[in-house]
């Protein structure tokens, strides 16, 4: 069924209603859709409220002062200078102990470099949350290069205690040596 030129969708109007209903809706809305808008001095719009350009909230501030950017370069600074320093780790990490407080470390990155990214998205600041991402992944490669082996989803096999890996260690090593020994 065509339309006349003139003629409304039923359920435009049945939408312009409902909205008409609304608390605080644009004036506009509130009268019929066939009339004129009412003009800028008219008592229909004396108590509009101005339409906000940005939600009002943490997100809404104009630009950060220099000391909210400076310490969110100054997190991501300390965030990336822990994930240099981890791959310089003092410690074995075969098993046990020194393996959770390595995976400990590396949690700390992790929330080092979230605590950067969300600071400088909060703060519109891109780059710095485009490094504190990257510095984030880091970790995440960290933590993957500790956790798989020990999960079964590496080629090679470790241990979380170090008691079953002295024995697997062992027996798996044993071979090697002696043919080390021998000169073959």
């Amino acid at each position: 069924m065509a339309k006349k030129p003139g003629e409304r969708d039923p359920l435009a109007r049945e939408v312009d209603r409902l909205l008409r209903q609304l608390p605080g809706a644009d004036p506009t809305l509130q009268s019929d859709p066939d009339q004129p808008p009412p003009r800028a001095g008219s008592p229909l719009m004396a108590g509009a409220r101005p339409v906000l350009s940005r939600p009002p909230g943490p997100l809404a501030s104009t630009r950060p002062d220099a000391a909210q950017v400076w310490g969110v370069w100054g997190r991501l600074a300390g965030a990336a200078v822990l994930g240099g320093a981890l791959t310089q780790w003092p410690y074995r990490t075969d098993c046990g102990w020194p393996v959770y407080w390595y995976l400990a470390a590396v949690a700390a990155l992790l929330l080092a470099a979230g605590w950067a990214a969300v600071a400088a998205w909060r703060f519109r600041i891109a780059p710095a949350h485009a490094l504190a991402l990257v510095v984030g992944f880091w970790g995440i490669v960290l933590a993957a290069e500790q956790i798989l082996p020990r999960v079964g989803y590496a080629a090679e096999a470790r241990a979380w205690r170090c008691d079953a890996l002295g024995a697997a260690v062992a027996a798996t090593a044993a071979p090697q040596l002696q043919s080390v020994g021998s000169g073959r």
